[in-house]
C-alpha cells in the first residue's frame, strides 16, 4: 500500500538536503564517527561507525520528522499531526512535534515494547495502542487523519522525510571525506535514499550498499520487477527495517543511486549486535546493526575506507537478552544440551563436575524427574552453557560422551 500524495512525489535534491541541514541546526545532533579496529582488521581497510544510535530519541528518525513537520502550513500545524510506528518514528515525531509546538497523536501496535511506548509519551505525544502489526496501526492512523484533519506523517515516503534523513550523508562526507563505501540498512528506504541523494551529488564515485534482513527483503524483488512489490508476512528481529513494501518516493531514488542491496540472516544480525556491544561498546538495535552484519558476512567485498551507519539504538531489554544469546550461539559461545542420567543422589553434581573440568560455564539448569517419557530411575537435564567457541563446544560434547552421557540435543 502506498501513502504518497502528488506533493510527496516531487524529486529530492541536494539543495533540499542542505536546507534540511540548516533547519536541523541546534535540533539534531551531529553524531559521532567512531573507528572500529576489529572490523578494520576483518575488512582489510579502515571501517568507521556513524553513530545515529546516539542521536536524540535514539535514532535518525528525528531528522526527517522535524523537517516534515516544520514545513507544514500554519493551518496544518493547527490541525495537529498523526503517525504510526512501533518505536523509532514514533519517538521522532513526538519530540519534533513538541519542539515545534504541534499536537501529536501516535498509533502504536498493542505489542510494542513498553520502553518505546513510555518514551513516546514522555516526548509529548498522545499514544493510542491499536492492532497487532504495523500495517493495522498505519490504517488506524490514516483513518484518524481523515476524521480529524490531522496531517499524517509517513515514516519514509515523503520528500521532506528523505531530505531530513539525507543530512546523515552530508555529515559522513564532512567527517570522513576519504570514504569509498557507505553501508546502510534499508526498510522502507528513506534513510538510504536520503544518503544517496546527498552523497552521489557530491561524490558520485562513492559506493552505497543497502542492507535488508532476509525475512523482510522487499527491495531485491522490487528492483528486479522495476516497481515496488509487497513481501507478505515479513519476519525479522530487526523491527526497524521490517517493512513489507518499499515507499514509492525512496524506491525511485534507491533504484537510481544505490549501487547494491544485500541481505543478511538473523544469525548475522545477532552476531553484529553482539560485536557492537562487546567491541565498540555501543548499544545498537538489530536494524541498526544490519550494516555491521553485512561486513561480517562478506568482509572482503568492501572497498575502504568504509562507513557503516548505525541507524538506531532503541532495543527492548527483553529482546536484547534474547538476541545476545542468539548471537553467542551463532558464534559457538552458547550451547544448549539435553541429556538423561540415573536419578540418584549426586548424579547432577557428577555431571556438573564433568563440565567444570572442561571449563564450561553453566548459565541455567533444568532438572526434570516426573515425565511420562522417563523411566522410573531416570531424570532429564537441560543445560545452557557459555562456551569459548565452536572448538570448545565440540570439546564439551566429547567430554560428556566419554563420561557415558547420551546427548540428545
Amino acid at each position: 500500500m502506498s501513502y504518497s500524495t502528488a506533493d510527496s512525489l516531487r524529486p529530492v535534491t541536494l539543495d533540499d538536503v542542505r536546507g534540511a541541514q540548516k533547519m536541523l541546526s541546534g535540533v539534531a545532533r551531529v553524531t559521532a564517527m567512531e573507528g572500529s579496529r576489529h572490523l578494520s582488521q576483518m575488512v582489510g581497510a579502515p571501517v568507521h561507525l556513524k553513530c545515529e544510535n546516539l542521536q536524540r530519541t535514539g535514532s535518525f528518525k528525528l531528522r526527517g520528522a522535524y523537517v516534515r513537520i516544520a514545513g507544514l502550513l500554519p493551518e496544518e500545524r493547527a490541525a495537529g499531526v498523526v503517525a504510526a510506528s512501533a518505536g523509532n518514528h514514533a519517538q521522532g515525531v513526538a519530540l519534533a512535534s513538541t519542539l515545534l509546538g504541534v499536537r501529536s497523536t501516535v498509533f502504536m501496535p498493542k505489542g510494542a515494547p513498553l520502553p518505546k511506548v513510555s518514551a513516546t509519551r514522555d516526548y509529548g505525544a498522545e499514544v493510542r495502542l491499536h492492532g497487532q502489526v504495523v500495517d493495522e496501526t498505519l490504517t488506524a492512523a490514516q483513518e484518524y487523519a481523515a476524521e480529524t484533519g490531522a496531517v499524517f506523517i509517513h515514516p519514509f515516503d515523503h520528500p521532506d522525510i528523505i531530505a531530513g534523513q539525507g543530512t546523515v550523508g552530508l555529515e559522513i562526507l564532512e567527517q570522513c571525506p576519504e570514504a569509498r563505501t557507505i553501508v546502510v540498512g534499508i526498510g522502507g528506504g528513506g534513510l538510504a535514499a536520503g544518503i544517496a541523494v546527498s552523497v552521489k551529488a557530491l561524490r558520485p564515485d562513492l559506493r552505497i550498499v543497502g542492507v535488508q534482513a532476509e525475512g523482510a527483503a522487499a527491495y531485491p524483488p522490487s528492483l528486479a520487477a522495476g516497481r515496488p512489490v509487497t513481501v507478505e508476512n515479513p519476519a525479522t528481529m530487526a523491527d526497524g527495517i521490517k517493512v513489507g513494501r518499499p515507499g514509492d518516493v525512496p524506491f525511485g531514488i534507491v533504484g537510481e543511486l544505490v549501487d547494491e542491496v544485500r541481505t543478511v540472516s538473523e544469525d548475522e544480525l545477532s552476531a553484529a549486535l553482539l560485536l557492537c556491544l562487546e567491541r565498540a561498546k555501543l548499544v545498537v538495535e538489530p536494524a541498526g546493526a544490519s550494516p555491521v552484519a553485512a561486513l561480517l558476512s562478506r568482509p572482503d567485498s568492501f572497498e575502504g575506507p568504509v562507513v557503516a551507519v548505525l541507524s538506531g539504538g532503541n532495543v527492548d531489554p527483553v529482546l536484547m537478552q534474547r538476541v545476545l544469546r542468539h548471537g553467542m550461539a551463532a558464534q559457538g559461545r552458547y550451547l544448549a544440551v539435553r541429556l538423561r542420567l540415573t536419578d540418584r543422589p549426586g548424579a547432577l553434581a557428577t555431571l556438573l563436575g564433568v563440565l567444570s573440568v572442561v571449563d564450561a560455564n553453566v548459565l541455567d539448569v533444568s532438572h526434570v524427574r516426573t515425565d511420562p517419557r522417563l523411566g522410573l530411575t531416570e531424570a532429564e537435564v537441560e543445560l545452557h552453557l557459555e562456551t569459548k567457541g565452536p572448538a570448545h563446544c565440540a570439546e564439551v560434547g566429547q567430554a560428556l560422551r566419554e563420561a557415558g552421557y547420551t546427548v540428545m540435543g
